[in-house]
């Protein structure tokens, strides 16, 4: 089974980038702890980081649309502060998941305990899931839906 995680925006400063809200974890420590995941339940882990919104897209699409080689079972996806704002983006989840394949989307803060602007969650509406607020908890536990989801499509 091969996984698909996408780090939206600004992610690549993680451990630098405002400590309070997104903790001192890197993306690099964040991408390790999910590969030895992956392993564990014997899956492939390919992680990719853009701050660029039509690249996410793009990769987004190539996960249900790709060759047979591009395809993935799921995708874990951290939107960044796209997620507030990217109606092409959600558009882009939601055909992915009519197409089968189960979206988790995650944030490391709790997007509700912030600003107003970071409450409301375009691309949620269209993922599979979502888990918030739990620093890179979140992405574990994102990690462990989208494999379940992904296993029941399988079925």
């Amino acid at each position: 089974m091969k996984l698909l995680v996408l780090h939206g925006p600004n992610l690549n400063l993680l451990g630098h980038r405002d400590v309070a809200n997104y903790g001192k974890a890197t993306l690099q420590e964040i991408d390790a702890r999910l590969l030895d995941s992956a392993k564990r339940h014997g899956a492939t882990l390919e992680s990719r980081q853009s701050n660029c919104e039509g690249e996410l897209i793009s990769w987004i699409q190539q996960a249900a649309f790709g060759e047979d080689k591009q395809r993935m079972a799921g995708v874990l996806l951290n939107p960044g502060a796209y997620a507030h704002t990217s109606l092409a983006l959600a558009d882009a989840i939601e055909d992915v998941v009519r197409q089968g394949v189960p979206v988790i989307e995650v944030h490391l803060s709790n997007v509700h305990g912030r600003e107003p602007t970071r409450e409301r969650l375009l691309t949620a509406k269209a993922a599979s899931g979502v888990v918030s607020g739990l620093g890179p908890l979140s992405y574990d536990l994102g990690f462990e839906a989208v494999m379940a989801l992904a296993r029941e499509q399988l079925r």
